[in-house]
């Protein structure tokens, strides 16, 4: 089975850190972040590996080369200007033929991938989605009240659930035709298009084994996370 790494975008959330390399090629401990993904995969007998790539892509390319070095096989998808997503993943339609797992190249990922791929295929599923059980609380006092207007409890600042999507899907090649050729298009516009379809879209939750790159601060809380892990070594 191949993977998908999309690692085209621009990482203005990240700058300056992204000014001079690619968000996925940000330190974390002794590697890219980017390396920590292909080796999460590799540990996970996906060892074929489609790079979709624009900014700052030769940084990645001079790394990686063919993959070889990293015990997989890599293919590159070029786009030469932000597609977003989705849109970075069409650029890999030509090398993908099968089922295969895209995943965002600003995460850090630690679960059991090969039970998501089981869960897809035994469900044959069009998409499965990873998802994460996150919490939080509320900063504020949450006020219940009844159609009349009449308060009827004060909740301060509750805790709220969700199940958020991390960036990490089982997909069956078939989505390709769901993103337009050549034009930015999210993620979110190819699942709501495919449950428009009446497509099976399936989850995977996990409560741990995930860690987003995705601001100035995740970057920096990661990056320390990673370096004390060194020093315990």
């Amino acid at each position: 089975m191949k993977a998908v790494i999309l690692a085209g975008g621009l990482g203005t959330r990240l700058q300056p850190y992204t000014t001079f390399l690619p968000k996925p090629m940000l330190p974390l401990g002794e590697k890219p972040l980017l390396e920590h993904l292909i080796e999460w995969l590799r540990r996970n007998k996906v060892d074929e590996i489609v790079l979709c790539v624009s900014y700052l892509r030769k940084t990645i390319e001079d790394y990686f080369e063919d993959g070889a070095r990293f015990g997989v096989k890599i293919e590159y998808a070029i786009a030469d200007r932000p597609l977003a997503t989705a849109g970075q993943l069409k650029t890999a339609e030509p090398l993908v033929n099968d089922t295969f797992v895209c995943v965002y190249g600003d995460s850090v990922f630690n679960f059991d991938l090969k039970k998501m791929i089981a869960q897809h295929k035994t469900k044959k599923s069009f998409i499965t989605m990873s998802l994460h059980q996150y919490k939080t609380n509320l900063k504020y006092g949450v006020i219940e009240t009844n159609k009349s207007g009449k308060v009827t409890a004060w909740n301060e600042k509750p805790e709220i659930k969700a199940n958020i999507n991390i960036g990490c899907y089982v997909m069956e090649s078939g989505i390709f035709s769901y993103i337009p050729q050549n034009k930015p298009y999210g993620m979110d516009d190819v699942i709501k298009k495919a449950l428009s379809k009446k497509k099976d879209v399936g989850s995977f939750i996990i409560k741990n084994g995930f860690i987003d790159i995705g601001d100035k601060a995740s970057y920096k809380k990661a990056y320390q996370e990673f370096r004390e892990k060194l020093g315990k070594i």
